[in-house]
């Protein structure tokens, strides 16, 4: 049952041939069983509660399609009943009086809560290894990461333990552990889903989305999840573009004519000659598909780890200063006055990563240092943004979506760059600059790294669309996962 996806279980649901008690069961089992350390809170009581009433809905008929389907949503999400850690020790208790948006529709539609997932403490991570509650593996390979800062949520897909899961992207923690788990995942044009109730890093970057095995499942669960929210000042208004949209209307559209962006910067030096070779494939298969592979430059990629770097952990500075210990939240013991009961809570309560970038956030703000590193970032963000717009938009338009790799390796191993941040903060050179410039990004699994190491570590295609062209980017996904197989194969252990 759990090799499935999301709308074979659906089909399944609707004509009754199993409950959704009887489906939140088997998957409540498997995550008992698991010691991926993927999940951060499961309540069974409250899960079979819900799939109780999901039950009702659906014997009631005109029920929706995702009605009864198990979903796991990320720490980061606040929810009734499960703890919302943002895998943070200052966190490690707090239970939200209330749902994130992305929780409230699509408990709204019927879906099952399953458990809260793993991921890097406060999002900030590109393996899974910040979160206070311990790492995360990689189903494929339990000695690997499984890529951040959404890793619980893809090792949660990719070991079979929910059929779909909430990750959200603030510089690629959707599309990069998508990647290295060999899932399907999709970080949607800025402001597409509501950010209210979800716990802030970089308000300017972070966006929720879905995580699944197919660009199907994705198209389905990102119907539910986008629309305006009045609570979210950074949600789209329907004059701007922030309407409810039904996914998956384009999916069985041919790609006869499609013109694909090849950015020569994401094939040069620092790419793994076993993740070239599985993108280089994985374009051939849509040239045979109909596509036309076009040759494009995005000349200021390399200029997007530095902007982004000061932009990120400039906001994050901004809101974690409310994690002080006062009025939520842990708090220090044997402090002296009110100062030292801030210094305290924040250093025992804030892991090292996020310490490093709150105080490199507060030197970029600070006054003679604004200019000459934060408004300098936000211009080079600019620019980074004109380098998409030349090539996506307007009738000078040369491309129709961009590919290229990810990252530029598969997964590494646990523990091989917990000394080097630098290290991990380059692994994200692909995935930055479509967040910086708020556009819609994808990736799908397309093969598998080479030689006895990398065998069995996936690689993911990442696909990058013009603002609101989600429908296209998932349809596009969608017929090469009609033509191939990559999506459909599972760890050994699930």
């Amino acid at each position: 049952m759990h090799t499935k996806t999301l709308k074979e279980l659906s089909t399944l649901l609707q004509s009754k041939e199993i409950s959704a008690t009887e489906l939140a069961t088997h998957y409540l089992d498997r995550i008992e069983a698991s010691d991926l350390n993927a999940f951060l809170h499961v309540d069974r009581a409250l899960t079979l509660a819900q799939a109780a009433d999901a039950d009702a809905r659906l014997a009631a008929g005109a029920a929706h399609a995702l009605a009864g389907v198990p979903i796991a949503h990320r720490a980061i999400f606040g929810t009734r009943g499960w703890r919302s850690t943002a895998g943070s020790k200052m966190l490690a208790d707090y239970v939200s009086p209330f749902d994130a948006t992305v929780v409230e529709k699509l408990h709204g539609v019927g879906m099952v809560h399953l458990g809260k997932l793993n991921c890097d403490e406060f999002a900030m991570g590109s393996s899974n290894e910040n979160s206070a509650f311990g790492a995360v593996k990689n189903p494929w390979d339990t000695h690997a990461v499984p890529g951040g800062s959404s890793g619980g949520s893809a090792a949660a897909v990719a070991a079979r333990l929910a059929p779909a899961v909430t990750g959200t992207d603030t510089g690629g923690s959707i599309r990069q552990p998508a990647a290295f788990c060999g899932i399907t995942g999709i970080k949607p044009t800025y402001g597409r889903v509501s950010r209210f109730g979800m716990i802030a890093f970089a308000s300017s970057l972070d966006q929720g989305g879905p995580m699944a095995q197919t660009a199907e499942d994705c198209a389905l669960l990102l119907s539910a999840m986008a629309g305006y929210d009045e609570r979210d000042s950074t949600s789209l208004a329907p004059e701007q573009g922030g309407v409810h949209e039904d996914f998956t209307r384009n999916l069985n559209e041919p790609l006869a004519g499609l013109r694909i962006g090849v950015p020569k910067e994401y094939f040069g030096e620092g790419l793994a000659a076993d993740v070239e070779a599985a993108v280089r494939a994985a374009l051939e298969q849509f040239v045979k598909l109909g596509a036309t592979l076009v040759d494009i430059s995005l000349p200021n990629t390399a200029l997007s780890i530095p902007a982004y770097y000061m932009i990120a952990p400039a906001e994050a500075s901004s809101n974690l200063s409310r994690f002080d210990g006062v009025r939520y939240g842990f708090r220090a013991e044997g402090y002296k006055d009110l100062q030292d009961m801030y210094r305290k809570t924040r250093a025992q309560g804030f892991g090292p990563e996020v310490q490093r970038r709150i105080m490199v956030g507060t030197y970029v703000l600070c006054h003679g240092y604004y200019d000459a590193y934060y408004v300098k970032a936000q211009k080079i963000r600019r620019l980074i943004a004109d380098d998409f717009a030349k090539v996506l938009s307007g009738p000078d338009a040369v491309c129709d979506v961009i590919m290229g790799p990810v990252a530029p390796t598969v997964a590494w191993d646990l523990g091989s760059k917990a000394d080097d941040p630098v290290a991990n903060y380059l692994a994200d050179i692909f995935t930055l600059s479509t967040s910086l410039a708020g556009l819609p990004g994808m990736s799908i699994p397309c093969g598998f790294g080479q030689g006895d190491k990398n065998a069995n570590r996936p690689v993911g295609l990442q696909l990058i669309g013009n603002y609101f062209a989600e429908a296209k980017l998932l349809n596009i996904a969608h017929q090469f996962q009609q033509a191939t197989d990559w999506h459909a194969r599972a760890p050994a252990a699930a």
